[in-house]
C-alpha cells in the first residue's frame, strides 16, 4: 500500500478542522450580562480549551527539556500516552543518532498507547514515542512517517539546532 496519500491527508485534515473551528467560534452578539458586570468574577476552573501549536497539535503541559546542560522550552500534547510520558518525569537520558534526523533514548517503561493513532509523520521539534522499541524519539530533520509513532509533544523554536549536537536530555514539568 501506498502511503503517500494518507500522508498528504493527513496533513490537510488538521489544518480543515483547524479553519471549520475557527469559522464556527466567531461570536458576533453583544457581550454577556456577566461580563459588562462591575463585580469581579468568581474564580472558576478554566473552560477554555487548551493551547494549539501551529500545525494544530493540542498541547497540555509545559516542559523544561536540557540539552547538554542548555534549558529548551516545550510542551506535551494532551493525549493518553503524553500524559502516561508525563507520569515519568523527571527524566534524564543518553541520546544515539538515528538517521541523522533524530535522537533516541530508551524509556524506563513501556507508555501507554490507548487511543493512539497506527503511525505519524514527525515534524523537526517532535518529541515523539516509538512503541515498537520503547523509545523517545526527538527530532531535528524531517522525517518520514513511521507505525508505532505517537506524538508527545513539541520543542520551542531553537530546540532543534540544540537536540542535533546533544548526547544527554533532561525533562521535567516546568516551573
Amino acid at each position: 500500500m501506498n502511503p503517500a496519500p494518507f500522508r498528504a491527508l493527513a496533513r490537510v485534515v488538521p489544518a480543515a478542522a483547524l479553519l471549520l473551528v475557527m469559522t464556527a467560534c466567531t461570536d458576533d452578539s453583544p457581550p454577556s450580562a456577566a461580563a459588562s458586570s462591575s463585580e469581579p468574577a468568581s474564580p472558576q476552573a478554566s473552560t477554555a480549551p487548551a493551547a494549539t501549536t501551529p500545525t494544530g497539535r493540542t498541547t497540555a503541559m509545559n516542559i523544561r527539556l536540557t540539552l547538554d546542560g542548555h534549558p529548551v522550552a516545550a510542551t506535551l500534547n494532551d493525549g493518553p500516552t503524553a500524559r502516561d510520558f508525563a507520569a515519568q518525569l523527571p527524566l534524564t537520558l543518553s541520546l544515539r543518532d538515528l538517521n541523522q534526523a533524530e535522537k533516541i533514548a530508551d524509556l524506563p517503561r513501556k507508555l501507554s498507547t490507548s487511543g493512539a493513532p497506527e503511525g505519524a509523520d514527525p515534524e523537526v521539534g517532535d518529541l515523539a514515542y516509538y512503541a515498537p522499541w520503547n523509545q523517545l524519539a526527538t527530532y531535528y530533520r524531517d522525517a518520514p512517517y513511521a507505525n508505532g509513532l505517537v506524538i508527545l509533544g513539541h520543542m520551542a523554536d531553537g530546540g532543534a539546532e540544540r537536540l542535533a549536537t546533544a548526547d544527554e536530555i533532561t525533562i521535567e514539568a516546568a516551573p
